[in-house]
């Protein structure tokens, strides 16, 4: 399927904008059905339908062709539809614009922290020269200006000088903990797919803007385990309890071993700790109430990364009293952050806490 532009054509133009409404529809339905494209595609096809999204002059197959086409989906030895690199890659980008479409479209960005001395980008801001600034930060219009308001000439002294301000990049590590134990899909609320959302933004963030970050997405449920940034579309919930303190210890260790100066781990949940890992390999599971062994040792778990600089924020996904309470004695013993935020709110919260708060002021 492929249009090309002699002239104006309203019609055309009418199905280039389905075909962006399509694109949107299909991101979304990607996540809800945990990156299955074959399901994702049946359901574009209904809901594409009612909405008229979908007709005789643009259908379903019109539609699979052109994601064929540019590369999106590709089909495996079976023959069904899968996400290719680069399909991931859209859905990673997709993710980032609905969330945060200012950041994305801004080619600056406010992934900084402004500092006064030796910076590595110049501001349009000026203040008085000061001993050991680089003199190629000396802004010459300003300092005539100062003279000229000092004396009524333009002969310049040392006070007159005016030095533009700079900002200093820090490089970041990242660890993003997501609860995936059962509860994030229980009594019918969704919230495994706006935590899958922030960690394709959070992707996708990073590899566009700040390439010298890093980050690692960790999984926690009865379990923890690393995620591959290319499996992150099709993460799900399981069957599982709440081993808060096996997805730090695993974060931590993931953060040891960076070299960045600024270390910090994101953690998206909706539960309190209710599993724990003991040393024979053996979980101990609690699910009622606040376990004070299991929350002990978490707490143990979130003292250790504060002594290790490593600074813990915390997104709460829902207002459950038990939830609360522990998060708020978390948040002390490590020294971190908390915030309760909707569902719909989450990925804003989380990509612009990271752009804000995530860089050191250095002084010259």
């Amino acid at each position: 399927m492929e249009w090309r532009y002699s002239q104006f054509d309203p019609e055309l133009e009418g199905l280039t904008e389905r075909l962006k409404h399509l694109q949107r529809l299909f991101r979304e339905l990607l996540l809800h059905t945990d990156g299955d494209v074959e399901q994702a595609l049946l359901i574009l096809a209904q809901v594409g339908k009612r909405y008229g999204l979908l007709d005789e002059r643009l259908t379903i197959e019109q539609y699979k062709e052109w994601l064929e086409q540019r590369q999106s989906i590709a089909r495996d030895r079976a023959g069904r539809a899968r996400l290719t690199k680069r399909g991931e890659q859209e859905l990673r980008a997709g993710a980032l614009e609905q969330l945060f479409g200012g950041l994305a479209n801004d080619a600056r960005g406010d992934h900084r922290v402004q500092s006064s001395g030796t910076g590595v980008e110049r501001l349009s801001e000026t203040r008085a020269w000061g001993f050991g600034d680089a003199l190629h930060l000396v802004d010459a219009q300003e300092s005539l200006k100062a003279a000229l308001a000092r004396t009524g000439t333009l002969e310049l002294a040392e006070e007159d000088l005016r030095v533009h301000e700079t900002e200093h990049l820090t490089s970041c590590a990242t660890v993003l903990l997501i609860d995936v134990s059962h509860s994030m899909v229980l009594y019918g609320e969704d919230r495994i797919t706006p935590a899958k959302r922030v960690a394709l933004s959070l992707v996708a963030l990073i590899q566009k803007r700040y390439p010298k970050d890093a980050l690692h997405v960790v999984q926690f449920g009865d379990e923890a385990r690393e995620i591959p940034i290319d499996e992150l579309p099709y993460l799900s919930a399981g069957p599982f309890h709440t081993n808060t303190k096996a997805g730090l210890e695993l974060a931590r260790e993931l953060l040891r071993r960076k070299a960045q100066t600024n270390r910090q781990i994101v953690m998206l949940t909706d539960g309190k700790p209710s599993a724990l890992t003991e040393r024979d390999g053996t979980i101990y599971k609690n699910p009622f109430g606040l376990d004070r062994r299991i929350v002990n040792k978490t707490l143990e778990e979130a003292d250790h990364c504060r002594r290790l600089g490593i600074p813990i924020t915390t997104f709460m996904l829902t207002t459950d009293p038990t939830l609360v309470e522990f998060v708020e004695t978390f948040t002390e013993v490590n020294h971190g952050r908390a915030y309760y935020s909707q569902l719909d709110e989450l990925g804003s919260y989380v990509l612009v806490d990271y752009v804000r708060n995530k860089r050191r002021v250095v002084r010259g």
